[in-house]
């Protein structure tokens, strides 16, 4: 059974979110105390976490990024939660980690529907790499394998995390074509997304400060303003 851990300091809102996923099919742990979930989660890591930005002790953020710096927990996928308005709130969420965000209030029906997405098309690890011979994507010195889960560039590992492969990957298959940030979160996060397309820009960034020798000069992957992006090589 697919196991989801919930972490926030609103009962009513752990409740509703246990509820709903309990009716999905879910298994659903619940906590409000950040270090507390940070333990459980490094002990026994779920299969997904909807993790609120603000906690007591150690706050969503926080938790975010160490996760991240964990080699059992760094493809974990990660649902963040909101109750803030601000944009900046969101982008640093992403930025340190998380896959998808919901502000409160939000529709228990979209959270499900962001749940079932991001299950079916994240991996918590790369595939192991036993098939040496498996076909590449090369472009220049950027090689992508994408049943390995593992890009190198000039001949160093890419630490990228599973949007970002997929978003790299999706790109350097068809360089030259243009996709619309709307195409790429339709694909890529496999849900039409309602509101702002900020999610692809903050990966597409990171991509950008692990790919380019100077990502506000990128050389692979080029803005099409009002549109989207290119790959380049």
């Amino acid at each position: 059974m697919t196991r989801i851990l919930v972490v926030d300091d609103e009962e009513s809102i752990r409740e509703l979110v246990k509820f709903n996923l309990e009716k999905a099919g879910y298994v659903v742990d619940s906590l409000e105390n950040g270090q507390e979930a940070l333990n459980l989660i490094l002990a026994n890591s779920p299969d997904l976490l909807v993790l609120d930005l603000m906690l007591p002790g150690l706050d969503g953020l926080e938790i975010c990024r160490r996760l991240r710096q964990q080699e059992q927990t760094k493809f974990l996928p990660v649902i963040m939660l909101t109750a803030r308005g601000e944009e900046i709130d969101r982008v640093v969420g992403l930025e340190l980690g998380a896959d998808d965000y919901l502000t409160k209030p939000f529709s228990p029906r979209e959270l499900v529907a962001r749940v079932k997405s991001l299950l079916r098309r994240s991996q918590t690890a790369p595939k192991a790499a036993s098939d040496t011979t498996s076909p590449a994507i090369i472009r220049g010195g950027l090689k992508i394998y994408p049943d390995r889960f593992e890009a190198f560039l000039n001949g160093e590992l890419l630490e990228l995390t599973p949007k970002e492969f997929q978003l790299l990957s999706q790109l350097a298959t068809n360089p030259g074509k243009v996709y619309t940030r709307e195409f790429l979160l339709e694909k890529i996060w496999g849900y039409e997304f309602v509101g702002d397309t900020r999610t692809v820009d903050v990966h597409i960034r990171h991509l950008r400060q692990k790919l380019e020798k100077d990502p506000s000069q990128p050389e692979l992957i080029e803005t099409i303003r009002g549109i989207g992006y290119r790959f380049k090589g």
